[in-house]
């Protein structure tokens, strides 16, 4: 079976072409060995799980892994503390006695968490296990849980978290897990971000123990173009490899999704319709506008958030058209969440849009509104926008002169002040 570019779920080395993430596992696996609990959080489709997956098979040499996933537990497994003791002995009895990995003294204390429904199971019957397991492995035990923050919302997982914390802070006394990861798009250590109402308080997660997770899990130019040399050597497109990985780490940042969207997009649309122009810069500015007018999941996830989010909304508004310069501030809540859910990184101390496809992709969703299409210099711009490309080039030198004199000719007259944000949104629009 040939290999293909993957966009849904995880990756897998001899299904799909993927950039090689194993320097980013090693570094990862370095602080496991140190015996760190930490979070894994970045924006949605960053290859979190595919990272996992690689990790545990690294890890298994050495350690026990508990390889756990909250989207496979319901709301009402979270509705409690004894629902939620029972999901957890029915997930870790399901998993490891597959792999024979837990001892059997182990699965005759879980199986009664497991059965018990309504017995008012506690948390501490659950950690007595997790210790007492820990005790008699044969390998140190570590945990991971994705998906995490389809839990975050519950008073039950701070509870679980303040458990985790407990045992560490005890780990010298008492058996615990070698190391905690929690993978997920929402920072658990400032649940208060996602959901405490402006009204209301509630203290921060538990999960201050956590290490800092400074792997940085984007794709650069090189390790991009090492997966393109991987496919040249199946495909034989005569692309220049360097070339399309800094075209396309150029428009992307390195987002995972991203670049493996483009990529799929050049291999089965831009390829089966024109081997000659697939893996050119052209083929690549045809894959970018399939890109930028298609729905998919990530886009919908961020459009999503900017209505969950009216503050968000704002600051993406004054980053785009208004040409703020925020600086970076860790207490901005705003920015975090920008930062948080990847719309925004931080250069030189300065926050900027994350990549020129969401810079563009926004732009687009924000002068398509009807109200600011609704005016004269939009009008203009489409009656003359015929003109403005001559031999597939765009002729900005006449873009630029005609639209400041449609722009004079409208308001020239007008007698108000001039602002930077109408003049950036009117020649956007135009």
């Amino acid at each position: 079976m040939s290999r293909m570019f993957n966009v849904s779920g995880d990756c897998r080395p001899e299904v799909h072409y993927m950039v090689d993430i194993s320097d980013k596992v090693k570094a990862i696996k370095e602080m496991v060995d140190k015996g760190q609990y930490f979070t894994i959080n970045r924006a949605r489709q960053y290859g979190k799980t595919t990272t996992l997956r690689a990790l545990t098979k690294v890890l298994k040499r050495d350690y026990t892994v508990i390889n756990l996933n909250f989207q496979m537990m319901s709301s009402a497994d979270f509705k409690s503390e004894d629902s939620f003791v029972g999901a957890m002995a029915r997930e870790l009895l399901k998993r490891i006695q597959i792999k024979d990995e837990m001892p059997e003294e182990i699965k005759d204390r879980l199986q009664p968490l497991y059965k018990n429904i309504g017995q008012d199971r506690k948390l501490a019957e659950l950690f007595l296990s997790f210790s007492e397991w820990c005790n008699k492995a044969k390998k140190p035990l570590v945990l991971i849980i994705d998906e995490v923050d389809s839990a975050t919302n519950n008073q039950v997982f701070l509870d679980f978290l303040a458990q985790l914390r407990a045992y560490y802070l005890e780990r010298d006394e008492i058996p615990t897990f070698h190391s905690v990861i929690l993978a997920g798009v929402y920072d658990i250590k400032n649940l208060k971000l996602k959901f405490v109402p402006e009204n209301e308080h509630r203290q921060n997660s538990p999960w201050n123990i956590a290490a800092d997770f400074l792997v940085d899990m984007s794709f650069s130019s090189d390790e991009i173009t090492g997966m393109l040399n991987d496919y040249e050597k199946d495909h034989n497109t005569g692309m220049d490899t360097e070339l399309m990985a800094d075209l396309i780490y150029e428009y992307t940042g390195g987002y995972p999704f991203l670049v493996s969207r483009i990529c799929k997009l050049l291999d089965e649309r831009i390829y089966t319709d024109d081997e000659r122009k697939a893996w050119t810069k052209e083929g690549f500015l045809e894959a970018m506008r399939i890109l930028l007018n298609e729905s998919n999941p990530l886009f919908e996830s961020l459009l999503g958030k900017l209505n969950d989010y009216p503050e968000l909304d704002r600051l993406i508004y004054r980053l785009l058209f208004q040409g703020v310069s925020i600086t970076y501030n860790p207490d901005n809540q705003v920015v975090q969440i920008a930062k948080m859910f990847g719309f925004v990184k931080v250069d030189q101390g300065t926050v900027v849009m994350a990549n020129r496809i969401f810079e563009t992709r926004l732009y687009n969703k924000y002068l398509s509104d009807a109200e600011i299409q609704n005016n004269d210099i939009y009008e203009n711009a489409v009656k003359e926008k015929d003109r403005f490309i001559r031999d597939g080039h765009l002729n900005m030198k006449l873009v630029l002169e005609r639209f400041i004199i449609h722009f004079d000719d409208i308001y020239g007259d007008q007698d108000q002040k001039f602002l930077e944000e109408d003049g950036r949104r009117h020649f956007l629009l135009f």
